[in-house]
């Protein structure tokens, strides 16, 4: 059971409504926190997840919002009604997440702008927002997590521009800590870089083919593996930042 000092405290998660995002929200509620939901086109999957929570009488909630994370106005918009409806934030979960096809030498340009602005700018924004809203209510021992990949490591064969988003995420993450670390604060910052995980973002990255083929050779990991690793970090003792976490299949070579 988590920490009782997290029972009844407020979570953001981003990219809510499926896959890892989906799992992290149902973990915590079942956990007994209040989670704010965000997704972009798909909310009314979160607000079907969050009437399942609430016939199983888990003992959080689960309040969806509606968010595109690459709109500022959007995410000040949702945090704005965080604020009115659960006083802010405690804990930050920088989930969403896009991977387009896009190489290096022939990729749009338009789809290199929306991979900065869903995986950067959108989890930089909402940091900051964050970051903001602990301050504000005078919480030292929030959580910031960053969803990242093994992408953010090392460079994938493929899909070079969304690994260097994530290289991206590894840096800010780190750039956080030191900034946490300079003000004396206690809010900690968590990275989770995740390999192979059998969700639809994979096979929208890499295509149903590939991703078949992938996962066939392998026992790889599901979202709940990832939800685990997280509630993992939030339940360290406060003293103890878990700062980066790597889960990998047993059988993956990369």
């Amino acid at each position: 059971m988590m920490a009782d000092r997290w029972v009844g405290r407020v979570a953001l998660v981003t990219g809510a409504s499926v896959g890892i995002g989906a799992a992290i929200a149902k973990k915590l509620v079942k956990h007994g926190m209040k989670v704010v939901g965000c997704a972009n086109n798909g909310v009314d999957k979160v607000k079907a997840i969050a009437a399942e929570l609430k016939s199983q009488k888990a003992p959080g909630l689960l309040y969806p919002v509606k968010c595109d994370v690459s709109k500022e106005n959007e995410i000040l918009a949702m945090f704005a009604e965080i604020k009115d409806k659960f006083g802010g934030v405690d804990v930050c979960i920088n989930n969403a997440g896009l991977s387009i096809d896009c190489p290096l030498m022939s990729g749009k340009t338009e789809d290199w702008r929306r991979l900065l602005e869903v995986n950067v700018l959108g989890l930089s924004v909402c940091t900051r927002e964050a970051l903001s809203q602990m301050e504000s209510k005078g919480v030292d021992d929030g959580h910031i997590f960053n969803l990242s990949s093994l992408g953010g490591h090392k460079v994938l064969e493929g899909i070079p521009f969304y690994c260097g988003t994530k290289h991206m995420v590894t840096a800010l993450t780190e750039g956080l800590r030191q900034e946490l670390r300079a003000k004396k604060s206690n809010i900690r910052v968590t990275c989770i870089s995740p390999g192979y995980v059998k969700t639809e973002f994979m096979s929208r990255m890499l295509g149903e083919e590939m991703s078949e083929q992938i996962l066939s050779t392998m026992k790889s990991l599901n979202p709940d593996d990832i939800a685990n690793a997280l509630v993992h970090a939030l339940h360290a003792p406060p003293h103890c930042q878990i700062h980066d976490i790597i889960l990998r299949p047993i059988d993956q070579d990369t």
